[in-house]
């Protein structure tokens, strides 16, 4: 079973440390939530695992099938398997996103295995039409004056086509009204099976009314502080994180908060 494990993992950017020895193991055909306020490290999480220049590691682990992730360079992680839907996707200017979503593909294949046009445009055509995609988008420069939301379902759309092994989701709910947000919803459950696992990080209940997480963490201060299952959520969305730092006797919520 496909498995990425973290342990103990500290990251800083520009000297101040933002993870705190969070651990966290997710198995294939799992959807972890982690849940949490504003500055306490989520999307830290997310850049650290993936490679992010500016995220130094500077201590724990994380292994993906047991293979040390963090000795891998960005390309590797993606070869590998790891994939990011980004809360804030850039533009590139001179590049089609058919040319983009084609090289992607073939980046991750054996040489002599890239995938046929006629195939890969089948595929496209297919994912886009399910995602309510506008098919003029396949011959658009990547990203380049899309809007929020179609920003989004593109990062949907990368992650249906590359089918990575894990799957981690910064806030791709953010900006999504909520015809979007159903529909960004489907195309992760279309995804969803016993060998791929999934991190999704995110604000709000409403996303989590769609795609219904095996667990629900709290990150706060840099670390999970708490873990339960989907009802951890609907407390959440209910209650605020004020009864959470209650009852851990956390004063302060963010990175560089105290106990």
């Amino acid at each position: 079973m496909t498995t990425l494990k973290i342990e103990e993992l500290r990251s800083e950017i520009e000297g101040k440390e933002i993870l705190k020895g969070l651990t966290l193991e997710i198995q294939g055909g799992e959807i972890h939530a982690i849940m949490g306020p504003n500055g306490t490290g989520k999307s830290t999480l997310a850049s650290a695992l993936m490679g992010h220049p500016k995220y130094e590691v500077t201590g724990g682990k994380a292994t993906l099938d047991h293979e040390d992730l963090l000795e891998m360079e960005v390309d590797e992680r993606a070869r590998a398997g790891l994939f990011l839907a980004m809360q804030y996707p850039s533009e590139i200017a001179g590049v089609t996103n058919s040319d983009f979503l084609r090289s992607a593909i073939n980046a991750r294949r054996e040489e002599g295995q890239e995938i046929s046009l006629i195939r890969f445009i089948r595929e496209l055509e297919s994912k886009m039409k399910g995602l309510e995609m506008n098919p003029e988008f396949a011959h658009r420069y990547l990203n380049e004056g899309f809007s929020g939301g179609e920003k989004k379902r593109n990062e949907i759309l990368q992650m249906m086509l590359l089918e990575p092994k894990f799957v981690i989701l910064d806030e791709v709910d953010s900006g999504l009204d909520i015809d979007a947000l159903r529909i960004v919803a489907n195309g992760v459950n279309e995804l969803r099976s016993p060998d791929r696992g999934f991190i999704i990080i995110t604000h709000y209940q409403r996303l989590l009314n769609y795609i219904t997480p095996d667990f629900v963490h709290v990150m706060m201060q840099g670390r999970i502080v708490k873990s339960g299952g989907p009802e951890l959520a609907h407390r959440l969305e209910a209650e605020g994180y004020d009864w959470v730092k209650e009852e851990l006797g956390i004063t302060d919520e963010t990175v560089g908060g105290e106990v």
